[in-house]
């Protein structure tokens, strides 16, 4: 009888005694699996978000102090001491209206050129699907031959072809030696073509990219039921290419709002009397003609916050619309 019960107390020890391989260890299992994962995708982005911080976060710091400091030739050169003006810089921005006329300048024309741009690469975009291969190629090499070229050799070349004097643009039109960059509205015009042309080819190519991606079926579909090719682009491709649409936009927004090349080259730095000033070049006046830097900084930390205010609008209606980016 006792063997019996020592042999059955053996048992239930041997159950439930612990494995050999001892207690479970912490931290393991299917959670820190998933811990791990994620932080695997930072990981692989460490590197980039390095070199961005060095390359966009601490000059933006450096942007935002100097717009908070009395900073001017004097400081520079160590005449004087640099003393902290809090938001003065801003109210002195902001009580000028010089400031508030350039500001609408640059609202206008950047707005003229976003649209003008979206337009023309849109229209050669959806050409590029009706030709055949041979002038699409010639096309597509015209197009990124002109994205291609840089800003101040595009502006110096357009700047002689509608020269008053020799250039050829004025005997074809038959307009003698009329001046486009003497009044203010065409000087603008001449440099919102001249944008237009180095901008739409990557419109062109990343919507050209997105037709190509939909499927036949669907426009072959949209033809055989009778519909025009305005109606197509309307209804079928543009809200399928809604996200490429939307990038491409707000890349336009940003690259035009604050356009400088274009600007100071063929308007020989902002246009008579600065009739063509936008804030790009503004900026550059107040901070290098004028050695007023800390006011300089504070007008691109402005341009800084419209173009994200912008962008985090334009993203958040395309949210409500429940569009994926």
């Amino acid at each position: 009888m006792t063997h019996q019960v020592t042999a059955g107390t053996d048992a239930v020890v041997r159950k439930t005694a612990p494995s050999p391989a001892g207690p479970p260890r912490r931290g393991g299992g299917r959670g820190a699996g998933r811990q791990g994962s994620r932080w695997t995708p930072w990981l692989y982005l460490a590197p980039a978000l390095v070199v961005l911080a060095g390359l966009l976060v601490y000059p933006i710091y450096q942007l935002g102090l100097i717009s908070f400091l009395e900073y001017t030739q004097a400081q520079v050169s160590g005449g004087a001491p640099t003393t902290f003006k809090g938001f003065g810089n801003y109210r002195e921005l902001f009580a000028d209206s010089q400031f508030w006329q350039v500001l609408l300048a640059t609202v206008v024309f950047a707005a003229a050129c976003v649209v003008s741009t979206l337009a023309v690469g849109c229209a050669l975009a959806v050409l590029l699907t009706r030709i055949r291969a041979l002038p699409r190629l010639a096309l597509m090499l015209a197009a990124l031959g002109a994205w291609a070229t840089p800003a101040i050799t595009g502006s110096t070349v357009w700047v002689f072809l509608f020269d008053p004097d020799h250039g050829p643009v004025n005997r074809l039109l038959g307009l003698g030696d009329f001046s486009w960059t003497y009044e203010r509205y065409s000087a603008f015009a001449l440099v919102l073509f001249e944008v237009v042309w180095c901008s739409f080819p990557f419109v062109m190519v990343t919507v050209y990219a997105g037709i190509k991606a939909i499927p036949s079926e669907v426009l072959e579909a949209a033809s055989l039921d009778g519909a025009s090719q305005w109606r197509i682009w309307r209804s079928i491709i543009a809200p399928m290419l809604r996200p490429i649409l939307i990038v491409v936009t707000i890349q336009s927004i940003i690259w035009d709002f604050k356009v400088f090349t274009q600007i100071y080259v063929m308007t020989s730095g902002g246009g008579i009397a600065g009739q063509n000033l936008v804030l790009n070049v503004y900026a550059y006046q107040k901070a290098f003609a004028s050695s007023q830097y800390s006011l300089g900084s504070a007008i691109g930390i402005v341009m800084l916050l419209i173009l994200l205010a912008v962008t985090l609008v334009y993203l958040r209606l395309m949210r409500r619309q429940g569009e994926e980016l």
